[in-house]
């Protein structure tokens, strides 16, 4: 069993490393499931996720719209599109957008803060996970509106991070997370587990990193190789210790928000409620409309691509009422941004 030793006051490396390694699974999602229902409560808070472009002017090496796949179909939503997605979502029910694509520099800081400004007139929360942008950018996305900023870490192993992701800087990572954080925005990071070259001592060093810079929202979701990058012929990650990290994340910082994450589906049919009963409290259902939902294809086997927005949103709330959750009202922020 867990014991009180491990209480997530005194969480350093080597108790995270004994979370990920020896506690019984059962025990280790029963306590996280217990500390979220503690600290956030039972409702699930839904986001609705509308990916906008599939450019990227990055090489990242697991990811299927890196910029050297020439197999990519590429879109980009004109802003038009964008806001009435957005539109359509908050009419059916959603009450957070979040704005996700690769790293597509034609979206400048004046044309996203005109999206910005068209979609927090509907009065909800919004979300940008758009990638690294310079200080001026982040600063004017805030003052457009933009309440919240997703920028995944991966890994804080420098030199795996500079393999994976080659011509990119952690540095420049590091330092954007904390250009985001310092500007007011809710942050949100996260990694991908069992990425080739990761470790158990680092995923414990990343999510004490987390603790250090405060964020706000932890997004952990399984490698799964995409057949169109270099590594194709990698072994996915496990559900299983995607699942302990994500617990462990919960007992590490127990009030922040934690998605189950859409790749956990794509291993188990069932993947999303089990992360739902080991921490998380939070899904991000997909409302991007037609071919844009097969072509945005971070890595193969993703879920829902043939279904229509409305009926992953009654998905998703059947499935969570199934397990005795409730759908969140309001806009579901960090409890420290109570006006979220």
């Amino acid at each position: 069993m867990l014991g009180c030793d491990q209480h997530t006051a005194v969480l350093d490396h080597d108790a995270i490393v004994g979370l990920l390694t020896t506690v019984p699974a059962g025990d280790l999602y029963r306590r996280a499931d217990g500390v979220r229902h503690d600290s956030v409560g039972d409702a699930v808070h839904l986001r609705g996720l509308i990916e906008f472009s599939n450019y990227c002017r990055n090489d990242c090496m697991y990811c299927g719209i890196r910029r050297s796949n020439a197999h990519v179909k590429r879109y980009r939503m004109t802003r038009e599109e964008l806001v009435e997605t957005a539109r359509r979502a908050v009419d059916i029910g959603f009450q957070t957008i979040v704005l996700q694509s690769g790293e597509d520099m034609h979206f400048d800081q004046a044309g996203m803060c005109r999206i910005i400004e068209a979609i927090k007139r509907m009065d909800v929360a919004l979300t940008l996970s758009i990638g690294e942008r310079d200080y001026a950018d982040y600063k004017a996305f805030r003052e457009a509106g933009a309440d919240r900023y997703l920028l995944r870490i991966e890994t804080t192993d420098t030199d795996l991070y500079h393999r994976l992701n080659p011509g990119m800087s952690w540095q420049r990572r590091h330092e954007c997370l904390l250009m985001i954080k310092e500007l007011g925005y809710e942050l949100g990071s996260g990694i991908m587990v069992g990425q080739p070259g990761q470790t158990i001592d680092s995923i414990a060093d990343d999510l004490l990193y987390f603790r250090g810079i405060g964020i706000d929202m932890a997004g952990i979701g399984p490698f799964i190789p995409h057949p169109d990058t270099p590594l194709a012929g990698e072994a996915s990650g496990t559900l299983e210790l995607a699942l302990r990290v994500m617990a462990a994340m919960r007992l590490l910082m127990p009030d922040i928000n934690i998605p189950a994450t859409t790749a956990m589906e794509t291993l188990h049919p069932q993947g999303r409620i089990m992360a739902l009963q080991a921490g998380a409290n939070v899904v991000m259902p997909n409302v991007t409309e037609g071919e844009y939902r097969r072509l945005y294809e971070l890595y193969p086997g993703k879920i829902c691509v043939n279904d229509t927005p409305v009926h992953c949103r009654s998905c998703i709330g059947l499935k969570i009422k199934s397990i005795g959750r409730t759908i969140g009202q309001g806009w579901g922020g960090h409890v420290t941004h109570r006006n979220y």
